[in-house]
């Protein structure tokens, strides 16, 4: 069986756990661009940034993507970012077959990722990325079949830098969610005061 993991950004978060994949499956490919791209028999899209057009998606019998939302809710950008600052810590992540449409393609299998609610940026991206080697693992052996969505659904906005100010009239605890998602170094936390801009960052020193 020709496998093959796609992530469109070499830098991307994901790229420690796809290696974890590849001792898992030694015999997969990992790619970084469709340009090129080989015919084979399932492509999981991990982390990727770009819309893969139909034509590309054709390549393979499965194009499979593990996203962090109870689909067809929190279709989108950082969905699990945007689902902690609402306050949840039950999880839920759809493996579903890619489509032009953005995050609207038949769901292939269902799993919820429960969070303690203290857990930061570092740690919340580690148990997203075991979430997703276990998925890929659970498809690949459990060969399961697809179901449309439900009619309906959310979008979740991409995040930008400004996500990740914080309100001088609002207490620690009131945006402590907010801080728990907030990137140190690419997208620290931050507030307007008196019209100069604080940076902060926010790291777990609990033995």
């Amino acid at each position: 069986m020709d496998i093959k993991f796609l992530t469109d950004n070499a830098d991307s978060w994901i790229i420690p756990y796809v290696e974890k994949l590849k001792v898992l499956i030694p015999d997969a490919e990992h790619i970084y661009t469709t340009d090129g791209m080989t015919s084979g028999d399932i492509i999981f899209i991990l982390s990727c940034e770009k819309i893969i057009d139909n034509k590309t998606l054709k390549k393979h019998k499965h194009n499979v993507v593990i996203h962090p939302s109870d689909l067809p809710e929190g279709r989108g950008w950082s969905p699990i970012a945007w689902q902690i600052i609402e306050g949840k810590n039950d999880i839920v992540f759809t493996a579903f077959e890619a489509v032009e449409k953005v995050d609207a393609g038949d769901v292939y299998i269902k799993d919820t990722l429960r969070l303690r609610g203290d857990e930061l940026n570092e740690e919340i991206k580690h148990l997203q990325g075991m979430m997703t080697i276990k998925m890929v693992m659970d498809f690949l052996i459990k060969h399961p079949k697809a179901s449309p969505q439900r009619p309906g659904g959310t979008y979740y906005k991409k995040r930008t830098k400004e996500n990740s100010r914080l309100d001088i009239h609002k207490t620690i605890a009131d945006q402590f969610n907010l801080l728990r998602v907030v990137d140190n170094e690419r997208y620290p936390a931050y507030f307007i005061h008196k019209e100069k801009k604080y940076t902060l960052k926010i790291e777990n020193e609990s033995i």
